[in-house]
């Protein structure tokens, strides 16, 4: 028992040390998402700003117009008049206006797809990514992140959150680069800090759904799966007792 527990000890030891690296290596610590994907208002909404600021850029090729629309509780005409800027089809997968050719001819290169960015990447590493885009005119788009340093996309929701520029400390030693040490809003945007933390945890819980849509089904499922694993095993424990109840210990 000892070592089993040494072992799991020092494994969740290493897991956590490895995210801390993996977080400083990527502009430093993340900030908590607090997403829900059981409060659907979210997720409707995280939908609706993504195709309205994001789906010109990004696809989604996993997830269908059809399959969002069941799981958000929307209508085809909700979807189609609304969130559908494509013209695609209802059961077609969410894709992008943007010709490849002119996303590479803008930003350097093809605008990836998000279907799975907040399943690889974690929902807080783009609530973080979100919150973290300053004001940089050495960059060619005149965008810089703090978590993605040289990202080659400006910040898509610079009007809601307006104008941030980077605090800098001193500069590194062994490059020289100026190092962000802080974000400051400058100008402020159409929304509160307490707004834009709402709508950027909105996108995030809709890109985290969209990376495993059965989530909300298998989440809802889990806790009956649990009281079934509690009933089955005190049903056991009841058969135990009886077949052993005659037998001289």
């Amino acid at each position: 028992m000892t070592k089993k527990f040494l072992k799991s000890f020092a494994l969740g030891v290493a897991g956590m040390l490895l995210a801390g690296t993996a977080a400083a290596a990527s502009g430093g610590a993340l900030m908590q998402s607090g997403v829900d994907l059981t409060d659907k208002g979210s997720l409707q909404r995280g939908a609706q700003i993504f195709m309205n600021n994001c789906s010109g850029c990004h696809s989604l090729k996993y997830l269908r117009y059809s399959r969002m629309a069941q799981d958000l509780g929307l209508t085809e005409d909700e979807v189609q008049n609304n969130l559908n800027l494509t013209g695609a089809k209802f059961g077609e997968t969410i894709g992008t206006a943007m010709p490849a050719k002119a996303g590479e001819r803008w930003f350097g290169k093809t605008p990836p797809d998000l279907s799975l960015v907040a399943r690889s990447r974690g929902a807080d590493w783009v609530y973080t990514y979100l919150k973290s885009f300053y004001l940089d005119e050495s960059r060619p788009l005149g965008w810089n992140n703090n978590l993605f340093p040289n990202a080659s996309m400006p910040n898509p929701l610079f009007q809601e959150q307006g104008m941030q520029h980077a605090i800098y400390g001193e500069p590194d030693k062994a490059t020289g680069d100026k190092v962000v040490k802080g974000l400051k809003i400058t100008t402020p945007g159409t929304q509160t800090e307490a707004q834009f933390n709402q709508t950027v945890r909105d996108v995030t819980a809709f890109l985290q759904y969209a990376g495993e849509p059965a989530g909300i089904k298998r989440e809802s499922l889990g806790v009956w799966v649990i009281l079934f694993l509690a009933a089955l095993t005190f049903l056991t424990y009841l058969l135990k007792k009886e077949y052993w109840r005659d037998v001289e210990h």
